[in-house]
């Protein structure tokens, strides 16, 4: 079993095509390709998100509070196997900080987790204590598989920083069903076919190369959340079958309103 913890900010921009390859054309003089990214190649990641039955994590993370967390379960296998290897994660973000602590196992150990509370063979203090932080959140947030999220990711790390990381998602798949990692990934998408969503992903300030070739690109940050977005379609999507308020959320001018009576 093995443990991750990463404390940094993450700034996201959505890219069309043409932004994307004048982009790419710099990266290689002050980055390199991640490990698994050598030579253009890709590599899938697929998430299943927990979240209470009424929606309350997701619904709290729209809402932009100064505190948000949420949980998910993280394979790299489509589709994976109860032996493929799988990250449990929290994640918080704190101001502007975002922190991630994660713990691995197999697949089935994870159902089992899951369904009986019973962890893995323990081996690192660290780890008893990500998974005593995994407990407490489970104890408070009563949940269960909600969203299922997949994409196809190029990273790469800075040369001079290999803590500076920058990410380009395409592809972003969802669903709220068939909620587990054993399945195949298909469903629906939520960004274009010729869209990149890329994040910035530092402990320290952007590096001052990217910054000018952003704003040569006119590329601008935005506020946008994989389980987000999949979650305010789904709302609108049954706002306009039903017209009824769904899951404590209200629509107003196309805005997802939190009810936080819930």
């Amino acid at each position: 079993m093995s443990i991750n913890t990463f404390a940094r900010k993450e700034i996201k921009f959505l890219l069309d095509m043409n932004q994307y390859e004048e982009l790419m054309k710099v990266i290689g003089e002050y980055m390199n390709p991640d490990k698994y990214c050598i030579g253009g190649k890709e590599y899938g990641i697929y998430n299943i998100y927990y979240d209470t039955p009424d929606d309350f994590l997701i619904r709290e993370s729209l809402s932009k509070p100064y505190y948000k967390e949420k949980i998910r379960l993280r394979s790299y296998y489509s589709s994976a196997s109860p032996d493929s290897p799988v990250f449990l994660e929290i994640k918080k973000k704190i101001g502007g900080i975002v922190t991630k602590r994660r713990v691995s196992m197999t697949l089935a150990e994870s159902d089992e987790y899951f369904a009986t509370r019973r962890k893995p063979e323990l081996h690192k203090y660290i780890t008893e204590q990500v998974f005593t932080e995994i407990d407490a959140f489970l104890n408070h947030y009563p949940v269960m598989p909600k969203q299922y999220i997949s994409y196809q990711r190029e990273a790469f790390f800075g040369k001079d920083n290999k803590g500076f990381r920058l990410t380009f998602d395409r592809k972003i798949i969802e669903r709220r069903y068939d909620l587990h990692l054993r399945h195949e990934s298909y469903g629906n998408f939520i960004i274009g076919a010729d869209q990149r969503l890329m994040e910035v992903k530092i402990s320290e300030s952007v590096p001052e190369w990217l910054v000018a070739k952003l704003s040569e690109l006119k590329i601008y940050k935005v506020s946008f959340s994989k389980y987000g977005r999949a979650y305010t379609k789904f709302v609108q999507e049954q706002a306009e079958k039903s017209h009824i308020q769904i899951s404590g959320v209200s629509i107003i001018n196309n805005q997802i309103l939190m009810n936080r009576s819930i």
